[in-house]
């Protein structure tokens, strides 16, 4: 199992960008959760294969449609099994 953290910016709020990550989180058996930063960026926190999670990652980098602007993108390996059971779509 893969398990990270990955920092989002760009035009990635306003645009759809959480509700893609959790629809894509779902289609590729990814669990943990999406948040709007307050600078405009979005964090997110998913543990998976290490497949699903490549797929997963590729995705994220090309953002939901046109009106979104994925400029940059960190990813940060984490250690452990946070226990998530579902992709959830979290508040500031």
């Amino acid at each position: 199992m893969k398990y990270v953290q990955v920092h989002v910016r760009g035009r990635v709020q306003g645009v759809g960008f959480r509700f893609f990550t959790q629809s894509t989180a779902m289609q590729h058996d990814i669990s943990g959760w999406v948040m709007n930063q307050e600078d405009g960026s979005v964090l997110i926190e998913a543990i998976g294969k290490e497949e699903d999670m490549s797929t997963f990652l590729t995705k994220m980098k090309q953002g939901p449609s046109r009106f979104a602007k994925v400029q940059e993108i960190d990813i940060t390996n984490l250690k452990g099994n946070p226990g998530f059971q579902s992709f959830e779509i979290r508040g500031y």
